[in-house]
């Protein structure tokens, strides 16, 4: 049966590995993964998605207009799909998080979402909370901050290294933009403790 899942984390938790480790389960089996992955996150190259420790794979990509569920339909009409995988669902808008569960309910393919749950303020992504609300099943992939408790926050850094508070919800970057903590140094760092 076809499930929409969403697995969450912080920065540098390997959502991306286990993203592209799942492609590898699958096309192991004989089966075909559609991976996607926003347009607007281009690091590592336009149309990739690329784990921090050095596996990658091309990927179709999504912009915030797209129709997610149409460009699958299409797909699907010449060749089989049997999973989506979808890598930087933060991005998605809330209209494309229930075109993603058209495909689970109407082209009864399952998809597996990967992405960031909250910005460095603390919210969360209209993306994630939409599938928070509606997806069949949540994951989230732990990873650790520099005191070793898990860390559920990200704080950003601006280009001197300084922890700015406010700001576009969306900026691309890496380690050097971004640092996971646990609350507790989340709020020390963001001065709210």
């Amino acid at each position: 049966m076809a499930k929409l899942y969403f697995n969450y984390s912080t920065m540098n938790a390997g959502k991306s590995t286990a993203l592209l480790q799942a492609a590898y389960n699958y096309r192991e089996r004989g089966m075909i993964p559609k991976l996607i992955t926003a347009k607007l996150d281009n690091r590592a190259g336009e149309a990739k998605i690329v784990s921090r420790i050095g596996i990658e794979e091309k990927a179709s990509v999504f912009t915030s207009t797209d129709d997610i569920y149409e460009k699958v339909r299409n797909a699907s009409a010449t060749f089989k799909i049997d999973c989506v995988l979808l890598d930087e669902a933060q991005f998605l808008s809330k209209a494309q998080v229930w075109q993603l569960a058209r495909i689970v309910d109407q082209l009864k393919i399952p998809v597996l979402c990967y992405g960031l749950r909250v910005d460095f303020r603390g919210e969360l992504f209209p993306g994630s909370l939409t599938l928070l609300s509606i997806a069949d099943e949540i994951k989230e992939i732990k990873t650790i901050c520099h005191c070793g408790k898990k860390a559920t926050m990200v704080v950003r850094r601006n280009n001197l290294g300084q922890i700015v508070s406010e700001g576009s919800q969306i900026q691309i970057g890496g380690n050097e933009t971004y640092t996971s903590l646990c609350r507790l140094h989340w709020c020390e760092e963001m001065g709210k403790s």
